[in-house]
């Protein structure tokens, strides 16, 4: 997957520092999704996704919904994009069902398609979008799982909760199914040890998921972590912090380095953070968009990663992020 993406990235740049200076004239791009522009994740995708179109001078339009995860409002934002005919259309598939019949449509009226983000759980079996372009969930659940383990005490019980931030929406059950793998493979490793693991609707809201874990952590003060599916554990670690709670006490990690997750990872309230480069997720599809446009190259699958990261790189990630680039 790697050679893939640096392929496509070299091409790219062969292509846009040609002698002749080749543009996409008339390109029109847009890009739906499922978040809310108060979604500070979805601004460092928008920052790629502007920079990708610059280069190119195509026309673009990232269309955000006014409710955090709302897949009607997104289906209704495709629908007003789809009638203006663009050339291509960037989107997240939340849903296995929701969104497929107007995806087949824009493909059948030859729109270019790349899910962004967020893709069917069964992939291109299950949609007929052309490419996509993000994070593979459940290994990145999983890949937290098990580096969070490696703070997990060294004798006593482990009792872990994990926040599904947006129940039946794939990315969230994907990255959640992932920790809960590891949970159920680690039990199997350590039978001498008491190790239990429940999963809880989070919500995709700071302060509503301050609230419903805050009463979970009241009715278990034996809990040794917290998993969230996206970045709202960041209102944990200000609920541990108010109630005097000292770092590391309860274990926090999850996903998508934004401010205010790197803030806590500074003041070492969040051990593990998983990485799935948003700026990549909004600059590679525009540049897939073109080549095939230009070129006649089919847009292909890219993985953006699952990196994680730990409160050390914190400081460097943290300039990146006031850039808009993590």
């Amino acid at each position: 997957m790697m050679k893939k993406l640096m392929t496509t990235v070299a091409l790219t740049a062969l292509i846009l520092g040609g002698a002749n200076g080749a543009r996409a004239e008339g390109l029109n791009i847009v890009f739906t999704h499922h978040s809310s522009a108060s979604n500070t994740f979805w601004q460092a995708v928008k920052k790629g996704f502007d920079d990708a179109c610059e280069k190119i001078e195509a026309n673009c339009q990232m269309i955000f919904t006014q409710t955090e995860g709302s897949i009607e409002q997104q289906a209704a934002n495709m629908e007003t994009a789809l009638a203006l005919k663009p050339d291509a259309l960037l989107t997240s598939i939340v849903d296995d069902r929701a969104l497929d019949e107007i995806i087949s449509r824009a493909v059948n009226d030859g729109v270019t398609v790349i899910a962004v983000n967020v893709d069917d759980s069964e992939g291109s079996a299950g949609n007929t979008r052309a490419a996509f372009v993000g994070q593979g969930f459940r290994p990145a659940g999983y890949s937290l799982g098990k580096a969070m383990s490696e703070h997990f005490p060294a004798d006593g019980p482990i009792k872990v909760l994990v926040g599904i931030s947006a129940p039946g929406q794939n990315w969230s059950e994907a990255r959640g199914g992932g920790v809960l793998d590891f949970m159920a493979d680690y039990k199997a490793a350590n039978p001498n040890r008491e190790v239990s693991f429940e999963r809880i609707d989070s919500g995709t809201d700071l302060a509503v998921t301050a609230d419903r874990v805050g009463a979970y952590l009241n009715a278990n003060p034996d809990t040794t972590a917290y998993f969230d599916t996206g970045f709202w554990h960041a209102a944990v670690a200000r609920v541990l912090k108010d109630r005097g709670v000292e770092p590391g006490k309860v274990l926090l990690g999850g996903f998508d380095l934004v401010p205010e997750v790197v803030q806590q990872m500074q003041t070492g309230y969040v051990q593990v953070q998983v990485d799935q480069q948003p700026y990549m997720q909004g600059f590679i599809p525009v540049m897939q968009v073109y080549l095939a446009d230009k070129v006649g190259l089919s847009p292909a699958d890219v993985d953006t990663g699952q990196g994680i990261v730990t409160p050390a790189e914190a400081d460097s990630i943290m300039k990146l992020s006031a850039q808009g680039l993590r």
